[in-house]
């Protein structure tokens, strides 16, 4: 039983570091499992998700994120209408309120990185600085993992006429 115990900790220990992103706290604000998928070759874009908390008394607001490995990341929405899933920048950026949490997700708030300098591959983490407005900028990582996430996506129309590529 002894043997059997320590191969499966083996595996898991092994398995962890790509099952699993990082989670990062800086003052009253933290970031839980921050990731993205890979890209396609010739593909300009990426995303970004992560749980935000805010553990402060006070609102604060995501209002830009950077990174070395894209031209130029926004912060985006994603919603249905009329049958149709619409993608669209979020103006004035994301507030976080005092006290809770919001998601970035598939299907909801993300980050887009575009006009990427190369693609994202599985296994690899993204750098990125989030610059909040009301809190600390954060250095994270973006794990990039597995297309399905462990989970399949419907297949849906999607509308980007709202969506701009940034300078």
């Amino acid at each position: 039983m002894k043997k059997g115990l320590s191969i499966l900790l083996l595996c898991m220990a092994t398995l962890a570091p790509t099952a699993f992103a990082a989670d990062y706290q800086s003052g009253d604000v933290k970031i839980e499992n921050p990731w993205s998928r890979p890209t396609p070759p010739g593909t300009p874009m990426g995303v970004g998700y992560m749980s935000i908390t805010n553990n402060g008394d006070s609102d604060i607001t995501l209002v830009a994120a950077e990174t070395p490995r894209a031209g130029h990341i926004s912060i985006h929405e994603t919603s249905m209408k009329d049958g149709v899933m619409r993608m669209q920048p979020v103006k004035g950026g994301l507030v976080v309120p005092a006290g809770e949490t919001v998601e970035l997700k598939p299907h909801s708030y993300h980050l887009m990185l575009e006009k990427l300098t190369q693609p994202l591959a599985e296994g690899e983490n993204i750098p990125v600085t989030l610059d909040f407005e009301g809190a600390e900028d954060m250095a994270i990582e973006l794990a990039v993992q597995p297309l399905d996430g462990g989970m399949k996506m419907e297949k849906k129309e999607m509308d980007h006429s709202g969506h701009q590529m940034g300078d």
